[in-house]
């Protein structure tokens, strides 16, 4: 079982069976995607990331990259991970993602609750409620096979912006996010855990089932083909799922960065997953919505 650390910071950086953050159309080169969101006031970049990754990914900073760092007089990202608590996070996971009245055995149906017990020791996982489960199951086999989340491109980010008094921006609290899982109804969270355990016993979406590994396609940039399938496969299995995940943090989000863009710097740098870059509810496609110049820049 993962440490409660590493499934906190899964309630944070969501990147779950969609492990590897997914881009829009249109790569603009071999590197990982990079948006410029422009106002008469400021230009805003935004940037997808990936929240694990592997020491063979630990160059993913490109020149451009770092220029729109070092130009940015603040810098957003989904949560404050890097300087969280622990004991705050442990009290997180107890109040939003353990269920001590009905264990997973008893919400799931009998074929899957055989399949978590041969995926995992289901005793020491039983009282995690589904979607914990399911975000914990998800990252095994990344964290196996060598990605760590204190790699991961936001918490680099959060901690390298500190080191150099940098401002930073949280869109949301720790909290926030544990309660986006809680808040979704059970249906929505078994479905969830029954798609990782479809996934991690090889019987998932063709598109998660790949040779390449997903690492490799963000470092290139190569991500227009994997993020509408996954992101569609999701918004039309398990709806709520996706509403609650995606799309309404992707308004709020959208909604805050207008302020930004009106009143804020005039030069700031998000790092969110890039699974929230993705389609019509993706952030550069609400943001060009609104009325701003948007452009993939890498």
């Amino acid at each position: 079982m993962l440490s409660v650390r590493t499934i906190a910071v899964r309630l944070a950086l969501w990147a779950a069976i969609l492990f590897g953050g997914l881009g829009a159309a249109g790569a603009a080169g071999a590197a990982p995607a990079l948006w410029v969101v422009k106002s008469d006031h400021a230009q805003i970049y935004l940037f997808g990331t990936l929240h694990a990754l592997s020491p063979a990914a630990a160059n993913w900073r490109t020149p451009l990259y770092d220029q729109v760092y070092g130009k940015a007089q603040t810098l957003w990202f989904e949560t404050d991970v890097e300087g969280a608590d622990p004991n705050v996070l442990q009290n997180i996971v107890a109040r939003y993602g353990t269920d001590p009245e009905r264990g997973l055995s008893q919400k799931l149906p009998a074929a899957e609750v055989e399949t978590l017990r041969r995926t995992a020791d289901l005793p020491r996982i039983d009282h995690l409620r589904p979607w914990a489960a399911a975000l914990m199951l998800s990252m095994q086999p990344v964290l196996s096979h060598g990605a760590r989340t204190d790699a991961g491109a936001d918490v680099a980010m959060t901690r390298t912006a500190r080191q150099a008094a940098k401002p930073v921006k949280f869109f949301e609290t720790l909290e926030d996010q544990a309660r986006l899982f809680a808040d979704l109804p059970e249906p929505a969270e078994v479905r969830y855990l029954a798609d990782v355990l479809k996934e991690r016993s090889g019987h998932g979406h063709k598109s998660l089932r790949r040779s390449e590994p997903m690492e490799e396609a963000w470092l290139n940039g190569d991500l227009a083909r994997l993020g509408p399938a996954l992101v569609g496969e999701m918004k039309a299995n398990n709806p709520a799922l996706y509403q609650a995940l995606l799309k309404r943090r992707n308004e709020q989000w959208a909604a805050a960065l207008e302020r930004e863009l009106a009143t804020g710097a005039k030069t700031e740098l998000v790092n969110v997953g890039a699974l929230h870059m993705v389609g019509d509810d993706g952030l550069p496609a609400l943001l060009k919505a609104r009325g701003y110049t948007v452009e993939r820049i890498q």
